[in-house]
């Protein structure tokens, strides 16, 4: 009895002129912890099924984008999914609740996401277990959405945050949300949305700076980008199509380490890539 250990990495590539998508197995370098891996199975994964959790940030500082959310992750989920995807709709504030569960029916999914409200804690305690009623458990609600919903899921694992990037209350923490999202293997991409007027007039997403900083993290850590779009309704849509550009032109790369250790800490993984090369 033998156990292999096929490691599968998804990855998209770009160029100044956007996305290449004509590249094959010996156009790829992987290394892993800077030792060469030799690549067995390279594929363009256009059919393989993807599985997106979308994260509705319904805190108060929403209140005048919430409708600009709905409409393009509505109009982006009837585009990106097929017969075989799975989406679910997540919203958080100061509870974190499940608005339409694993579904490929984009009316579903849009009436779902149009029943999402700002909640700015006219309420009774959390279902995280918190006990005062406050805050925007971001955290909390990446963790729940990659650890209860997607570690069990197979294939490509995407979760979409619409949010300003401020975090008030989780018992989860930055560090145990992304350790989550990496061990279930899923790519975080972060819209950054804010309501203008929320934060008196001048433009919020800078919101001390710390919540930006820390949605950096949490999307370059799992593969993810953070896009910031404002309160704009034309850029909002453009980081949509970006991000679903994006899923459609992803590689699948597999390899067996060279480190057959089997103790539980995470490897750093390079991906080099040049068309033509030998």
């Amino acid at each position: 009895k033998v156990n292999v250990n096929l490691v599968n990495v998804y990855f998209s590539v770009r160029d100044k002129d956007g996305f290449i998508t004509n590249l094959h197995k010996d156009d790829c370098q992987i290394a892993e912890d800077k030792v060469p891996q030799t690549i067995k199975n390279f594929t363009q994964e256009k059919k393989l099924p993807l599985t997106i959790g979308i994260l509705l940030d319904t805190s108060g500082s929403q209140q005048n984008v919430l409708p600009l959310e709905q409409q393009s992750g509505a109009a982006f989920l009837k585009d990106v999914l097929t017969p075989k995807d799975e989406a679910f709709l997540i919203s958080f504030d100061i509870n974190v609740d499940l608005l339409a569960d694993y579904t490929n029916d984009p009316r579903e999914l849009r009436r779902a996401m149009d029943k999402a409200t700002i909640n700015t804690g006219a309420g009774t305690g959390s279902v995280t277990g918190n006990g005062t009623p406050r805050g925007t458990l971001l955290y909390d609600a990446v963790y729940l959405a990659a650890h209860d919903k997607l570690r069990q899921e197979a294939g490509r694992k995407v979760l979409i945050l619409l949010t300003d990037g401020g975090d008030q209350g989780s018992q989860e923490t930055l560090k145990s949300s992304i350790e989550a999202a990496q061990k279930s293997n899923t790519i975080v991409y972060v819209i950054l949305i804010a309501d203008r007027g929320f934060y008196g007039g001048g433009f919020g997403i800078n919101l001390a700076d710390t919540g930006a900083a820390d949605m950096n993290r949490l999307a370059k850590e799992t593969g993810g980008r953070v896009i910031n779009v404002g309160n704009n309704g034309k850029k909002l849509q453009d980081a949509f199509d970006q991000i679903q550009d994006e899923l459609r032109t992803q590689y699948l790369a597999s390899y067996t380490p060279t480190n057959l250790k089997v103790d539980g800490t995470f490897r750093t993984l390079n991906i080099t890539c040049q068309k033509g090369q030998k």
